[in-house]
């Protein structure tokens, strides 16, 4: 799958989901199908991208929103997480429930701009997302085997402009999808029908999907992965020399600052991780799907794994901020902060409810005593919250 065809309403979706598509009964995996099979199938789908959607704009969010308030959190690789974040979010905001929606109808909803503007979209999400990933890891390589070539001066800005480069190049690898896309028409040869879809090429021959899907597979997969691989090497290689080096009783603000770059490049190196997994079914099913172009696989098992490279593709985007959640103490301490925060409102408007309805069944007084010491004890539980 590349990070367009989840918008190609493939013809095995097609078969499986929408039952005024006729498939050849011989299929003994279609055959026994029907209606009201399908639906309550495709509401499932649907509700797991929703919750995909909503766990991951709470905890990107709430990510962007700790590193933009807390000042002492502002930090080289925090600036790339939030970079990082605000590409899920936008993934998530749009491309997800384009996604959802194909598993609803058998029509293309969103119009010939939606068709050009979302592969777009997506491209430049996961753009921005493997290179980012890219940057963090020479980030490490350089704070852990040149440490003397980082410069304290501008940082800020200096990983803002390569933050801010990282878009553009994502943008401008993705201009070819906005060009090329198109609503296209699709014959499913068994039953001679043709339907109308958003594709990136179109239906006739099989040379423009073998080029589009192997592009995809090494521009945002295989040679980031190749170049983040040979970062950690040499990453891996410095400290192995620097704990045979440091003697026993070595200076300990020393150790201490080497433990807690090991600490980061070990965190960058599970969101590398979570990436190659998450990704890998995706390309492998569109490496497939372009391969055998000209043959139509309706298996249950091919659609079985199709949904699930594309669930798993789009998990990706959700679950960053709660790795980081494990992995980092003093993020975990801001993140619950952060929601406290945002609960506190809901938490004062239920204590003024409650004061109210006190208010009918006690005298005035009594009423005001009790409202005051609840609302101070909710202000006091908030913020113990912040410990």
């Amino acid at each position: 799958m590349s990070v367009e065809e989840p918008l190609l309403l493939n013809s095995d979706v097609t078969g499986l989901f929408f039952p005024n598509t006729s498939w050849n009964q011989s299929n003994d995996t279609f055959a026994v199908l029907d209606k009201s099979v399908l639906l309550p199938c495709g509401i499932a789908i649907a509700t797991v991208y929703g919750i995909i959607i909503m766990v991951g704009l709470i905890g990107n969010i709430t990510l962007i929103k700790t590193f933009c308030t807390v000042k002492s959190m502002r930090n080289v690789p925090n600036l790339f997480m939030s970079s990082l974040a605000l590409g899920d979010v936008l993934l998530l905001l749009t491309c997800a429930p384009v996604d959802a929606s194909r598993y609803l109808t058998d029509e293309w909803l969103f119009g010939r701009l939606g068709c050009k503007l979302i592969p777009f979209i997506q491209l430049t999400s996961v753009g921005v997302s493997v290179f980012t990933l890219t940057a963090l890891s020479a980030d490490r390589y350089k704070a852990i085997v040149k440490p003397m070539d980082i410069q304290a001066s501008n940082a800020t800005m200096k990983v803002c402009f390569r933050a801010a480069a990282i878009w553009m190049f994502s943008m401008t690898l993705a201009v070819p999808e906005a060009v090329f896309s198109d609503l296209h028409t699709f014959s499913v040869p068994e039953t001679n029908e043709t339907f109308i879809t958003c594709a990136p090429y179109p239906s006739v021959g099989d040379l423009h999907p073998k080029i589009h899907s192997m592009a995809s597979f090494l521009t945002f997969y295989i040679i980031p992965l190749f170049i983040i691989s040979v970062y950690y090497f040499f990453i891996a290689r410095s400290l192995i020399r620097s704990a045979y080096s440091m003697p026993v009783e070595g200076n300990m603000h020393i150790r201490k600052q080497m433990e807690s770059r090991k600490r980061l490049a070990r965190m960058v190196l599970v969101f590398v991780a979570l990436f190659a997994v998450c990704w890998l079914p995706s390309h492998v099913v569109y490496l497939y799907r372009s391969y055998h172009y000209s043959e139509v696989d309706t298996s249950l098992l091919h659609f079985v794994s199709s949904v699930c490279a594309r669930v798993l593709a789009f998990a990706n985007s959700c679950v960053n901020p709660f790795a980081l959640y494990l992995l980092s103490k003093s993020f975990q301490k801001q993140f619950n902060k952060q929601l406290c925060c945002c609960r506190s409102p809901l938490l004062i408007r239920s204590q003024s409810r409650g004061r109210s309805t006190t208010h009918v069944t006690s005298v005035k007084s009594t009423n005001h005593t009790l409202a005051t010491f609840s609302l101070i004890n909710g202000h006091n539980l908030c913020q113990e919250g912040y410990m």
